[in-house]
């Protein structure tokens, strides 16, 4: 069980107090166990005359520890049906049985008590971890990544880690405990008898361990399964228009049904194996007590053993009370092997690389102006097949820059470098002179504010989704942003105002009001460097025009770079640069391009503008 002690150590540190508790007070319950089964000796052997002796008490040194414990329980026994006679002695014993067993019963509790901050706080701590790592990581490796079965390891298998890992922390603590205080227990009786049981306990549990890695294996092939389920229904729910338009609703309907019928069939085969572990352990268990009591019951017959008949029943009482504590471990093992399967598909996301780091002794930006400079720039996705390649661009101080070209030509690829969405392969890109691999991701996204061809909201109010990114904005402050995005008017209509919740990606808005408050988001963050990707081109005219009206006053004084579709929203840039196959071919102002009669006049044509 490596994996498993890797898991504790990483995740149990924090919670250290609440383990010692744990296993001081399952220790506790183990220890109180035996001496409540301890009870049932001198009841048997003299209450009911089995054995008669005069027992003198003996004091602590002059003779082994068993002897003592042994000799002075049964003189203490024997003292009490002296003064209490046989029937108060019994209830005497029977009120110490239940004062032991209230003992046992209370320690028990408090070590399930302090065992559950723990189990609790590390499935906390696994999900804190997990939405942590996926918030840090750069946007290329959700490109690679189904975004469902993302979505699944995050509720899904860390679900699974909470079923199959955390409800059996007890179990992991307590039975061992239990079983290694007894097998002491049994060692102290008669070790002969002892070892003979320690020989036959290794084989049945190799026999369930070979059962428990096969589990294993399926389990992590169940929840890869589980992932494109999600993934089905993640596309599905995305596309479900697109879906009823073009009349595929028993197209994705089979490819559900096949994908979930492929998980049942492994969820059917997991929990058949895992069904297992209860006979299998019940089985082998009785196998064992059946040799261990043929195999002791001769030694005692033969006069082998040290142990006289009322003992060997106390050892046997011992030995069955390892045994629910083993089918119960047993169990335990079977469902970790779950949660590992879980774990593993976990771990891929907290143990992914993020290439896009903060240097080790970060530059600052005093002063700035806003100059962007593109010096020999290439980049791919895959480095062998460069998007942008080898490009020089400059912005000055308060310039818009426009880039067109048709799809493909690496125009959005462009402005998610200035950022640092993703690393270029080769050249640099500076920002008054410093390359921003130089400075710290969080001081340079902060210079800029994005505004994108999808308006990117978020199910909350208006006013949370205008703040959202700016600490302690006032409603003064989100009013002003949004007079000047022009949405301030239809934000008033709405029947809470700024309060208003605007649904799951602002699905309650019409496009162009979306784009007004993703236009007010950036206009309130006020950043001196801008990125407006295509921000016009999903928009009807009327919605256009108070769009680009809008984004006119947020780009006045700003050094922005603009992804344009529709040439008409670009005509006034200070430098129109046209993308062919990731290389800029043609630089200028727009009548300066038209005059060149090049790729730029052709893209002019087919948008009929002349």
């Amino acid at each position: 069980m490596k994996e498993l002690w890797s898991l504790f150590r990483r995740f149990v540190p924090p919670y250290r107090k609440y383990l010692f508790l744990n296993i001081f007070f399952n220790v506790l319950a183990a220890l109180l166990t035996l001496f409540s089964f301890a009870v049932i000796i001198p009841i048997l052997e003299i209450l009911f005359k089995i054995k008669e002796a005069n027992y003198e008490f003996i004091p602590l040194g002059d003779a082994s520890l068993k002897d003592v414990v042994i000799n002075n329980f049964y003189y203490y026994t024997q003292e009490c049906i002296y003064s209490w006679g046989p029937i108060g002695t019994l209830m005497a014993m029977a009120g110490l049985l239940v004062f032991m067993t209230m003992l046992k019963t209370g320690a028990a509790y408090l070590s399930s008590y302090f065992v559950i901050p723990m189990r609790a706080g590390i499935v906390r701590d696994i999900r804190n971890y997990v939405y942590d790592k996926i918030v840090l990581l750069p946007i290329g490796y959700f490109t690679t990544e189904r975004k469902g079965d993302v979505m699944a390891r995050m509720t899904g298998d860390v679900a699974e880690i909470e079923n199959s890992i955390m409800s059996t922390l007890d179990m992991i603590f307590k039975d061992p405990i239990m079983i290694i205080v007894c097998l002491s227990m049994m060692l102290f009786l008669s070790w002969q008898l002892t070892v003979f049981v320690l020989l036959l306990l290794p084989i049945a549990g190799s026999v369930m361990g070979r059962v428990g890695k096969r589990l294993k294996r399926a389990s992590l092939e169940g929840q890869t399964q589980w992932g494109v389920l999600m993934s089905n229904i993640e596309e599905t729910l995305g596309g479900l228009r697109i879906i009823k338009a073009f009349n595929a609703e028993d197209k994705v309907v089979d490819r559900f049904h096949d994908g979930n019928q492929e998980f049942f069939r492994i969820t059917r085969a997991v929990q058949r194996r895992q069904s297992l572990a209860h006979p299998m352990s019940e089985f082998l268990g009785t196998i064992t007590i059946a040799i261990v009591l043929v195999f002791g019951g001769t030694l005692i017959l033969r006069g082998v053993s040290g142990m006289n008949a009322a003992s060997f029943i106390y050892y046997m009482v011992i030995f069955y009370s390892i045994i629910n504590p083993a089918k119960d471990l047993t169990k335990a093992m079977y469902s970790i092997q779950r949660g590992l399967a879980s774990m593993e598909r976990v771990d891929a996301i907290l143990n992914a690389e993020n290439p896009i780091h903060d240097p080790e002794h970060p530059e600052t930006i005093d002063n700035l102006k806003g100059e962007i400079r593109y010096n020999g720039v290439t980049f791919g996705y895959d480095p062998t097949v460069p998007v942008v390649k080898n490009v020089d661009l400059t912005i000055r101080p308060g310039e818009t820059v426009a880039l067109v070209g048709q799809s493909g030509s690496g125009k959005s690829t462009m402005a998610d470098l200035l950022p640092r969405f993703y690393d270029i392969n080769n050249g640099s890109i500076t920002v008054d002179g410093h390359d921003i691999r130089n400075l710290r991701v969080h001081d340079l996204r902060g210079l800029m504010g994005n505004v994108n061809q999808e308006a990117i909201l978020f199910n909350d109010t208006i006013f949370n989704n205008i703040a959202f990114g700016v600490k302690d904005a006032t409603m003064d402050q989100v009013i002003e942003a949004a007079k000047i995005a022009n949405a301030h008017e239809f934000i008033m209509a709405t029947e809470d105002g700024y309060n208003t919740s605007i649904g799951d990606r602002g699905c309650r808005l019409s496009g162009g009001q979306r784009q007004r408050l993703s236009i007010a988001r950036a206009i309130l963050k006020n950043p001196p460097i801008l990125i407006l990707d295509e921000a016009t081109s999903a928009l009807d005219s009327e919605s256009e025009k108070l769009v680009q009206q809008a984004l006119e006053r947020l780009m006045k004084d700003r050094t922005t770079l603009v992804i344009a579709h529709r040439l008409s929203t670009i005509k006034n840039a200070s430098q129109i640069c046209v993308m062919h196959e990731g290389e800029i071919v043609e630089k200028g102002t727009h009548d300066e391009l038209l005059a060149l009669n090049g790729y730029y006049t052709r893209l002019v044509e087919m948008q009929s503008m002349k």
